[in-house]
Parts: C-alpha cells; sequence; structure tokens
C-alpha cells in the first residue's frame, strides 16, 4: 500500500507552526460589489448565483436548490463528491466503478458541474476518479434545467462546488482520521492576511489519504493541495487567483462490475467483498485546476468581474474488464478483456459579466449582461492485447484476481477531438412591486466540435436559443410562492448502432413551490412540483464486440414529481438537513422509462449539541430508496426477458463527537450501522456492492 504522501503530510502536520494574526490586520473597507452571503446556522445555505447570475438567497431563487456545507461535511466526514451528492435531495449517485460515477436528478443525469459558477464541459459527462472535498467550502445543487448560466446540458441538475476563500483573520484546522480498512487521512486549512494592513490574504489546504478497502485487492491513495490568494487593488478591486491538485492511484480498481445474473436468469449474489479486478491492473489520476479572478466596482452598485479557469487531467491505466454471463453451476461463462489506457483533457473557460442595478418606471430593478467561451481538448489512446475473450481462469467466486498480463501490442485506438463552446447571455430582475419579483433571461451558445473518436468523426455544429422566466411573490415575511420556466441543449458525443453521433439533447424545466423562512432565517422550508422534458436522451443499447465500444439510442422522455426539503435550526442546538423526492419517468409512448433510478428517496442529517454536557455532538445520517430494477439484454429461450431487482433499503449513520475547550475536538462515525447489503447502482447490466459498516475517528486542532 502506498503511504509516503500521509506519512509526509502528517509530519507537516506535527511541524506547523502557530499562526499568529499580525498586530495591525485590519480588513479594508472597500467600496465595491462584494458576492458573499451569511451563513445564520450551519446547515443553512448563503446566496448563490448559480442559478441566474444573480446573487440571490434560497427564498429569492425560482428554483429547487440544496447546499451541503462545510459543518455538515466535517460532522460526517463526507470526504468525497459521492458521499455529499448522497446527502443531497433528488440525487441519486449512480457508482458503477470504483472510480468512475455517473449522478441523476428529476430522473435524468447531471452533466452540468461549476467551481464558483462557472462550468467547464466534461469530455463524456462523468467524473472520474476520487474528487476529494478539502477544498471545498460548500457545495450547491441546483435542480432543473440551467441554460442561463450553463449554455448545455441536462434539464437534471447543477453541482457547483464553491472553494475555500481566503480570510479576514488568522485561523486553520488539522485533522487526523483512521478507520476502516486501514484508512488513514490527515489534513491541514490555514488562513489569513498576508500584509500588515491585511490587503492580501492567502489559504492553504493539504489533505492525504490511504485506504485498503472492503472490495478485495483494491487499494487506493489521494494527495490534495490547493492554494488562493486575495488581494485588494485599490479601493474597488480584487483580485484573486488559485490552484488546486489532486493525485489518485487506485491498484486493482473495477472496470466495469459484476454480473448480476445467472445463463437461467436467476440473480447473482456474490459477496460484498467480490471484485472482478486483477492483481495487477490500476488506475491513476491527476486533476489540476487554476483560475484567476478580477473584480472591479463601477459607478455606486455596477460590477464588472471576469474570470478565468483552467483544467488538465490525466489518466493512466491498465485495466480488466470481464464480461458474460455465468453459468449457475459451473460459474463458467466469463471472459477477460484487458486494456492499457492513457488520456490527456485540457480545458479552459472564460468569462466576463457585468451585473448592478437600475431604475426604471420608479423600480429599482437588477441586471447581469455577461459573455462566456470554453475549449476543450481530447486525447486518448487504448492498447489491447490478443487475449481478449479469454475464459477466466476459475469461477468469478474462487478468482483471486491472477491472469497473466498481456503486452498490450495487438491492436490500439483512441480519440483526439476539441470541442468548443461561446455564448452571450443577459438575466434582469424586475421588482414589479414590494412583493413580487419577475426574473427573465436568456443564453445564446454555439457549440462546436471536431475531430475523431474511436475511429468515428466527431464533427458536429449547434446552436441555440435557452430561455428562462421566473417569479417569485412573497405572501408574507416568511412565505413565498414561485414559478418557472426553462431550456437547454447538450451536443452529444455518444455514438448509434452504426457508429454516427447521436442528434443533441433537448430539455426543459417546469416547477411551481413555495419557499419559507423562520426564526430570523435559522429555519429553511421548501416544496416543489416539477416536469421535466428530454428528446435525444443517450440510452445504452449494447456493446459492440466487434468495434470495441458501446453503442446508445436516443430516447425521449418525461420525468414528473415533487420535492420537499427542510433545513437549519428548529430548536436551540439542533441542525438539521432533510428532503423527499418523487419522480414518475416516461417514455415517449407513456412506458416506464430509467427503471434504474428511485421513484422515491429520503436523505436526512441532523446534529444535536448536548446542552447538559457542554461540547457533546450526537448526530444521525440516514437515506432511503425505494426498489428498482432493470431489463437486461439477455432473453430466457421462454421468450421472458431478464429482470435485475435492488430491493427497498435504507442505511444508517451514527456520529458523536466532543469539542474541547483547549480547541481540540474528536468525532466517531459509524456508517451503515445496519450492515445492509444492497447494489450501488443498476445504472449498468453489471453492479457491484456498496460498502458495509465501517468505523471511522477523527482528531482534529483548529487554532
Amino acid at each position: 500500500m502506498r503511504r509516503p504522501l500521509v506519512v509526509g503530510l502528517l509530519t507537516a502536520m506535527t511541524a506547523l507552526p502557530a499562526y499568529a494574526e499580525p498586530a495591525a490586520a485590519a480588513a479594508t473597507d472597500l467600496d465595491r460589489v462584494v458576492v458573499s452571503g451569511t451563513r445564520v446556522t450551519p446547515y443553512t445555505a448563503g446566496e448563490s448565483s448559480a442559478s441566474t447570475g444573480l446573487v440571490l438567497t434560497p427564498r429569492e431563487t425560482p428554483q429547487s436548490i440544496s447546499v451541503v456545507t462545510r459543518e455538515q461535511i466535517e460532522d460526517f466526514e463526507l470526504d468525497n463528491i459521492n458521499e455529499v451528492l448522497a446527502l443531497t435531495t433528488g440525487v441519486n449517485v449512480e457508482r458503477v466503478e470504483t472510480g468512475r460515477t455517473y449522478y441523476t436528478a428529476r430522473g435524468f443525469d447531471i452533466t452540468n458541474f461549476q467551481r464558483d459558477g462557472l462550468g467547464m464541459p466534461l469530455p463524456y459527462g462523468i467524473q472520474n476518479g476520487d474528487v476529494d472535498t478539502a477544498t471545498f467550502d460548500r457545495i450547491e445543487v441546483l435542480r432543473g434545467a440551467n441554460g442561463l448560466m450553463s449554455a448545455t446540458g441536462n434539464p437534471s441538475a447543477t453541482v457547483n462546488f464553491v472553494r475555500k476563500r481566503p480570510t479576514a483573520s488568522a485561523q486553520g484546522r488539522a485533522s487526523l482520521t483512521l478507520g476502516s480498512w486501514d484508512r488513514v487521512r490527515a489534513e491541514v486549512d490555514a488562513s489569513g492576511p498576508l500584509t500588515q494592513d491585511g490587503a492580501a490574504r492567502g489559504r492553504a489546504v493539504l489533505a492525504g489519504e490511504s485506504s485498503a478497502s472492503y472490495l478485495d485487492r483494491f487499494e487506493h491513495t489521494k494527495a490534495i493541495g490547493y492554494g488562493v490568494i486575495e488581494a485588494d487593488l485599490g479601493e474597488r478591486t480584487l483580485f484573486t487567483a488559485g490552484v488546486s491538485h489532486q493525485r489518485n492511484d487506485a491498484d486493482s480498481p473495477l472496470w466495469g462490475a459484476l454480473p448480476l445474473y445467472y445463463t437461467d436468469g436467476t440473480p447473482t449474489d456474490y459477496d460484498v467483498s467480490t471484485s472482478t479486478a486483477s492483481d495487477w491492473s490500476y488506475w491513476d489520476t491527476e486533476d489540476t485546476r487554476a483560475f484567476v479572478e478580477i473584480a472591479h466596482g463601477i459607478g455606486a452598485d455596477w460590477e464588472l468581474r471576469a474570470a478565468y479557469n483552467f483544467e488538465h487531467a490525466t489518466e493512466e491505466t491498465q485495466i480488466f474488464y470481464v464480461y458474460g454471463t455465468p453459468d449457475r453451476e459451473t460459474g463458467a461463462g466469463l471472459f477477460a478483456y484487458p486494456s492499457d489506457y492513457e488520456g490527456d483533457w485540457r480545458a479552459h473557460h472564460l468569462d466576463v459579466r457585468a451585473a448592478g442595478g437600475f431604475t426604471l418606471g420608479g423600480h429599482e430593478h437588477d441586471l447581469v449582461i455577461g459573455a462566456s467561451w470554453s475549449q476543450g481538448d481530447m486525447v486518448e489512446t487504448s492498447w489491447y492485447g490478443n487475449d481478449i475473450g479469454t475464459p477466466l481462469p476459475a469461477p468469478l467466486e474462487q478468482w483471486n484476481g491472477a491472469y497473466p498480463k498481456p503486452t498490450f501490442n495487438a491492436s490500439s485506438d483512441g480519440s483526439d477531438f476539441t470541442f468548443k463552446r461561446e455564448s452571450v447571455y443577459a438575466t434582469a430582475r424586475w421588482n414589479l412591486n414590494d412583493t413580487f419579483k419577475l426574473i427573465t433571461g436568456a443564453n445564446y451558445a454555439r457549440v462546436r466540435s471536431s475531430g475523431i473518436g474511436y475511429g468515428e468523426p466527431k464533427d458536429t455544429k449547434e446552436d441555440a436559443t435557452n430561455p428562462f422566466v421566473g417569479a417569485v411573490w412573497d405572501l408574507s415575511d416568511s412565505v413565498s410562492l414561485y414559478a418557472s420556466y426553462g431550456e437547454i441543449f447538450a451536443q452529444q458525443t455518444e455514438l448509434d448502432i452504426d457508429g454516427r453521433t447521436l442528434p443533441s439533447i433537448e430539455g426543459d424545466n417546469a416547477e411551481i413551490g413555495a419557499k419559507g423562512e423562520w426564526f430570523g432565517g435559522r429555519l429553511n422550508a421548501s416544496a416543489a412540483v416539477f416536469r421535466v422534458h428530454q428528446d435525444n436522451l443517450a440510452e445504452y443499447a449494447g456493446y459492440d464486440l466487434v468495434n470495441f465500444r458501446s453503442y446508445y439510442a436516443g430516447e425521449d422522455a418525461v420525468s414528473e414529481g415533487y420535492e420537499l426539503e427542510v433545513s437549519g435550526s428548529p430548536a436551540e442546538g439542533v441542525a438539521l438537513s432533510a428532503g423527499f423526492a418523487h419522480v414518475d419517468i416516461e417514455d415517449r409512448d407513456g412506458n416506464t422509462a430509467r427503471t434504474y433510478v428511485p421513484r422515491n428517496t429520503l436523505h436526512a442529517a441532523a446534529v444535536w449539541n448536548v446542552s447538559q454536557l457542554q461540547g457533546l455532538r450526537l448526530g444521525a445520517i440516514a437515506r432511503w430508496q425505494d426498489d428498482i430494477y432493470r431489463e437486461q439484454s439477455l432473453v430466457l429461450p421462454n421468450g421472458a426477458p431478464v429482470i435485475t431487482r435492488q430491493d427497498t433499503y435504507a442505511t444508517l449513520g451514527l456520529m458523536a463527537g466532543y469539542r474541547f475547550q483547549s480547541g481540540w475536538d474528536a468525532t466517531l462515525n459509524v456508517d451503515n450501522v445496519t450492515d445492509e447489503k444492497h447494489l450501488a447502482s443498476l445504472y449498468w447490466e453489471q453492479g457491484f456492492y456498496a460498502p458495509p459498516r465501517s468505523v471511522s475517528l477523527t482528531l482534529g486542532y483548529r487554532f
């Protein structure tokens, strides 16, 4: 197991000097527009611009929005994005492999991911590697179509990762976590002024982790570094720049997963630890992101802001895929498919916008106008050996991962393509009176791609205008009604059975709802009813063993449902976040579609600060979903399809923590307390089991 990064980080933590605030460190009071928000309680959200570009509170936003705060992340050791999104109302985490994950909301895939409100398109709409949360202050999830700010994507949701920023006063935290399967994690976060007058501020985050796994042979390490500076360039200009780097090294990872049925159609039932990975396979990823922002105040209430984001992601793998359908009695029928793969993705995103107020008809209104440009370049190569289709040496239940490593010199294929997106947008919030606000906007986007993807051309052109309209009506000081409609489109890279690129996805989202806040904003609640329509959605249709690629078919679908959410502090010393979501999904003919998406889900997390024993905290985290199923490609001799099911299940986690007056704290988390056995996903025809019960203990110190 590889641990040098963690050991080095532990050494750095023990040698960390005391961080004293400079004597004259007072932040300059600048006359400018600053994007900021105040969190009233640990589990409530502040302001966000992810929906419209306007800085709005959740109640002012005419769409459903959920936020997982830094406090929740630390309370329940939510150290990667999968754990965070599994706690988010209406979001389903589809763990198809150990290193790749899909996410769905309102029945459709989430392909929009932003950093501080700016998004760069992913090459295949999928997150690769373990995205760590150490560098983020919070994660926002805006559900529905976000064509206004994202330009392209699905009408499902947008995930906005809000980075940590420097603080005006010196502060920091160091922590060490020990857990099941030899897990060791260390983290340091230090922030404060860099100059005597506080005009320059900085923040640095370091984290490292290594662990074995409940899965046979699987081990992984990761290392994260992040640095960001802010500088006041005069009284009206703020400059920000930062860079982050994360490396994941995975030994014996899953590429694909377990077969879910036998040749007679009955379901398989392997041990939770069963893996299809070979003992020599690995999957290493690196991700470097840099950003520069400059904001300048114009006049009394206008701000001009320019931001540039850069990403460079690489993958190096030698991986082992198992395919086929095993015989129930002998286990025979599974075959090997090894591959050597390298990928290199570089992306740029530039956004320039102006935001401020104007007077019309005796009322003050708000306006954002902007333009953005993105480009991504993908180069990838796969090498294959001459042993594709070789039977697995033993039944999967008895196999220990031993398989001769091929030379990967029989054949190769790959991709070399470029993706470009240009857009202009505008949003206005019309204050028609003290209680009624109308938001209108549009985004015109032009998308181009060119090049080759595994032997198929990727030369496509798309242009579209995405409109948005929303309204918020304040019924009282505590309750508002809202309604909104938005459209979005997305260029697709998936190929059909003939190797042609599928047409663009076209989608829209309409919703109405109510939002409320009580006790001075300490408690928030929302309810939404929605209808989402999507055409040409790429659905997996099979695998072509001749050309060694998956192929897809375009499907039209409609989802309808509702969401309920509450967050904040309903009583002194109590913080909670809970949400329930229901969705129905049908295809163009009115048949049930995407049956692997649960129709009902419940997420909840709560912490109680025990007043009888100051410093003691008790908490629980729970997730429930109803049954899901998938009709497999195998058809039995009697003509009946094979159906794979995952029954309704619930998982429970418990937390106990204590904060000492000296600045130390200790937190114990037990996940999946009942040791519930369930499949992590039915998104693919293969799947693997979610983690069994695990325990972790974190010791932290704030300075």
